[in-house]
């Protein structure tokens, strides 16, 4: 089982030095890869009309790409995952271009995971239809996967022209392996159809049912569960080893492939506190 963290964006901070010791250590102290979440803008709560989303301009997120191109450089063994890029507000070309660069400098060892996203605020703003999101992810997933694994690409789709052309460098994986992060019936079905691999965000007893759901999409459409990643997250709580060890155990036994450890919201206010907090993940739970 691959052992991770989750880069803790709203409360880490921007400090460079603090950014190279956090992925430092988590390599050093032997967790395969890191997790980041992907918000582009924050909306304002005041704004007319209210926010009430979970996030909002106050809260700090590095771009994915950059913080892991960042970190890769300062590490050697260490993997990284999306989980999520918002994939619909995105440029689908630029996407595969900045992932096809992360790949060749992090040695091959990323995954992407996507997503619909929920922030309207921020689709506006970057020019793309939050109403279509989900019909649109599918062409982007084509795009990619095409655009990562042939030399030129012509493509004549709904949302999507490419005139016999393609990308170089190319990435080591191809292509890249896409995961997907969510639990809509619709997002299960482009999973069992589209996906090499689930991450749930809620604890084992919440998710098993969803998991029994798409394992029975996987029966029907006769995909082999071979090769299929589970990623599942397990949060600090009240920092109990027994409690992180119990449910290491659980996703194991539900065939989890990857775990990653979540040490946000809960009361870390320094950088230096969170990798204290991983250090204790690491000697208890790895």
């Amino acid at each position: 089982m691959h052992i991770g963290v989750i880069y803790p964006q709203i409360e880490f901070g921007s400090d460079p030095a603090a950014i190279r010791d956090y992925a430092q250590t988590a390599e050093s102290l032997g967790f395969t890869h890191v997790v980041a979440y992907d918000h582009i803008l924050g909306a304002n709560p005041d704004r007319p009309g209210g926010w009430k989303g979970v996030y909002n301009y106050k809260d700090g997120f590095m771009e994915p790409f950059l913080l892991f191109t960042y970190m890769a450089a300062l590490t050697t063994k260490l993997g990284f995952a999306t989980g999520i890029i918002i994939l619909p507000q995105r440029q689908t070309a630029l996407v595969a271009k900045q992932a096809a660069t992360l790949d060749v400098l992090c040695g091959g060892k990323l995954r992407i995971g996507v997503g619909n996203g929920w922030n309207a605020v921020e689709y506006e703003a970057l020019g793309q239809d939050f109403h279509n999101r989900g019909k649109r992810i599918e062409e982007q997933i084509d795009v990619l996967r095409k655009l990562w694994s042939q030399e030129l690409v012509t493509y004549n789709g709904e949302w999507h022209e490419i005139p016999d052309a393609g990308l170089k460098p190319m990435p080591i994986q191809r292509p890249i392996p896409i995961w997907f992060g969510g639990y809509d019936d619709r997002v299960l079905d482009r999973v069992a159809r589209l996906g090499d691999g689930w991450m749930p965000n809620r604890p084992l007893e919440a998710s098993q049912p969803i998991l029994d759901k798409l394992w029975g999409l996987f029966e029907k459409r006769g995909r082999s569960k071979d090769g299929f990643g589970i990623e599942a997250r397990i949060v600090w709580g009240e920092g109990n080893p027994d409690a992180w060890k119990s449910q290491l155990d659980g996703w194991r036994g539900a065939g989890a492939t990857h775990i990653t450890f979540d040490t946000m919201r809960a009361g870390f206010d320094t950088p230096a506190k969170h990798i204290e907090a991983i250090k204790k993940i690491a000697a208890e739970a790895i």
